[in-house]
């Protein structure tokens, strides 16, 4: 079986308008290009770019799918908060969120993003495809049930795994957030539920500023089945590894999923502006790897990488070729044309044996 990957021009036409993320324009403040938004279609762009030239795109199953459903959507999203943010995208756009601009027709493009998400979870878990990659935009992981924040209009990964769960595909599902961000909004759509474990690794205290805490497991039936990762910032290749080796894959052992899902940021990388890390760009195509195998010891190989942030238009689609390389178990290589010169920006020994005693510690107060 080959590895899907779903994407679709359209969701590269996604726009936030004419909006400044950090300060109002005027008086001094002269405006910034596109708008001011980090969350560009360019990285997107230029990761689809970069694999066509590669010929790594020849070798997948590429392919798009239908905009989820309004049901598809209602299972996650009040009627409410849908009806009010289509009312907005046909009257050309608004904000209904922190950070979270559209342009005139932003509803039917995020149930286009949110659809690439289903129609990846969908085939995996169906086994039509072993596994698969959703070049999703706008991204998910900050949307809440009834709340967008931070460029997210809906929650991508909640919609997909509702669907699945719907047709009967999958009963327990595992959500890794490897991206620098808290994963806040996956994290309470499930956060009183034992069928989903959610996992994010994070920069402590980035954004949002007030979720993300390592004593935040979970209510009721979901105790136990939310684990945060807050990461220092300078964390870089042997830390990240190290919180998968320490963290991630025993409790994905302990909770032994159908499918397993990343929540696949790019931007915890050493070049990101939104971020303070010190990932490579082989290491997630590392990380990549070390889940790849993981979903095959515990659910047939049923993993699902769905695209979140990542705001370096010259360094994401290296470390989006590297994932997506490893995903697919291919030869073709994207060589980091800044490889040995952030090698050797990498933390000291002295800092990574910090971070990875941070980490055992962490891994020893969630019993792991």
């Amino acid at each position: 079986m080959a590895t899907g990957f779903f994407w679709d021009e359209r969701c590269f036409w996604h726009s936030g308008g004419n909006y400044t993320l950090t300060m109002p324009v005027g008086g001094l403040v002269q405006p910034l290009a596109a708008g001011g938004l980090p969350e560009s279609p360019e990285t997107k762009r230029r990761l689809k770019n970069l694999m066509d030239v590669t010929g790594l795109t020849a070798e997948l199953a590429a392919q798009t799918a239908p905009p989820a459903s309004r049901e598809a959507l209602e299972r996650v999203h009040p009627a409410a908060y849908l009806d009010e943010f289509k009312k907005t995208s046909d009257a050309g756009g608004g904000e209904l969120g922190h950070h979270t601009p559209f342009s005139q027709g932003g509803y039917e493009i995020a149930a286009l993003s949110a659809g690439l998400a289903v129609g990846a979870v969908d085939a995996v878990a169906s086994g039509t495809l072993e596994n698969a990659y959703a070049l999703s935009r706008p991204p998910g992981h900050h949307c809440s049930a009834d709340t967008p924040a931070g460029f997210c209009l809906l929650a991508n990964i909640a919609i997909a795994i509702e669907a699945a769960r719907a047709k009967g595909l999958v009963k327990r599902v595992a959500v890794l957030d490897w991206d620098v961000h808290h994963g806040n909004g996956t994290e309470s759509i499930f956060y009183d539920r034992d069928d989903v474990l959610t996992i994010s690794l994070h920069q402590e205290r980035n954004y949002p500023t007030t979720t993300g805490a390592l004593a935040d497991r979970g209510r009721g039936a979901g105790e136990g089945h939310n684990i945060n990762l807050p990461m220092y910032a300078g964390s870089g290749h042997t830390a990240y590894l190290h919180a998968l080796d320490r963290v991630v894959i025993p409790a994905l052992e302990a909770f032994r999923p159908d499918m397993i899902i990343v929540a696949c940021g790019f931007d915890a990388s050493v070049l990101d502006p939104l971020a303070q890390m010190m990932v490579l760009a082989e290491t997630f195509g590392a990380m990549t790897q070390r889940i790849k195998e993981t979903a095959h010891r515990l659910c047939d190989g049923k993993l699902v990488l769905v695209h979140e942030g990542g705001y370096s238009e010259a360094y994401v689609p290296f470390c989006g070729h590297a994932t997506i390389a490893a995903l697919a178990g291919s030869a073709i290589d994207a060589p980091d044309p800044l490889g040995q010169s952030l090698r050797m920006r990498q933390p000291s020994s002295d800092f990574d044996a910090f971070l990875r005693q941070s980490i055992d510690r962490m891994a020893e107060q969630l019993d792991l």
